[in-house]
């Protein structure tokens, strides 16, 4: 029998080279599956979008959640921290979780943003901690100053940011900042005053001029009016010239210190006495 030129030249032991089918290839194969991928998603979006697959992740959701009630995941206790001010009621309300309440069904996000709405919070976080406590670490704003605009007294921020507009009597020893702007620049300025301690115990308000500059009033009536620029070298040196002169010890109405390295004094005007139906200046 004869044998093929290609079986003479195969060795001895070499296996037989199969013959796969074109529908087996992998080109076709990756071909199909794509395919199938395309239709199983065009056929899947169309369930989704009746509606029929989100009520049913809802439906198992909310069955997991009662399930994890039933094993004792549920709110047992709240802990605080950071509340100082805040009231607990209002801290409560906001929350809005009553013991018992399945803790896995508790709403973090829409939590958080109601806790930071309320008047003292500056931020907050709301965590859980399995698989009874939820954990509340709040921020509160820090008073700065009262800001009074048109007649309207405010407790305000060290952002600038409005506290409270009643309830005021207790900040009474604070600062007073007085002008539209004056809430955005109040904490620069109360670091300027801050440099020279002794002197800034004596400032009970600040005007702003212009929205440029401040007008000081003392606990003394003085006025000190600062330079737009460089108000902090005028304020030192104030403080030096109250060292070596005691100027806020003197019959002074107004200390202008708005040129560099001068101070400006206006004394403040004596009465006129009207004696025997004649003037006489005293």
């Amino acid at each position: 029998m004869k044998k093929s030129r290609n079986a003479k030249s195969r060795k001895r032991g070499q296996p037989r080279r199969r013959v796969v089918p074109l529908w087996r290839g992998r080109k076709v194969r990756g071909t199909l599956i794509a395919l199938l991928v395309v239709l199983a998603a065009a056929g899947g979006w169309r369930v989704w979008q009746s509606g029929w697959v989100p009520s049913a992740i809802d439906k198992a959701k909310w069955k997991m959640i009662a399930l994890s009630s039933d094993l004792g995941f549920k709110v047992n206790e709240i802990l605080v921290i950071g509340r100082r001010e805040t009231a607990q009621k209002d801290l409560l309300a906001a929350v809005r979780l009553a013991r018992g309440a399945p803790i896995l069904a508790f709403d973090l996000r829409a939590a958080r943003q109601r806790i930071e709405a309320l008047p003292w919070i500056k931020a907050a976080s709301v965590e859980r901690m399995l698989p009874d406590t939820v954990l509340l670490n709040v921020e509160e704003r820090q008073p700065l100053a009262l800001w009074q605009h048109k007649g309207v007294f405010a407790l305000i921020d060290s952002d600038g940011e409005v506290i409270l507009r009643t309830g005021l009597e207790r900040f009474s020893d604070l600062m007073v900042v007085v002008g539209r702007d004056a809430p955005a620049q109040a904490a620069e300025l109360l670091k300027t005053l801050a440099s020279e301690p002794q002197l800034m115990d004596r400032v009970k308000a600040a005007v702003r001029i212009g929205g440029r500059r401040w007008n000081l009033r003392l606990k003394n009536d003085i006025d000190v009016r600062l330079p737009e620029e460089g108000a902090a070298q005028a304020w030192a040196r104030l403080a030096e010239y109250e060292k070596t002169h005691r100027v806020l010890e003197r019959d002074v109405q107004i200390l202008d210190l708005r040129i560099p390295d001068r101070l400006i004094v206006r004394k403040v005007r004596k009465p006129v006495k009207i004696l025997s139906g004649k003037r006489q200046q005293t």
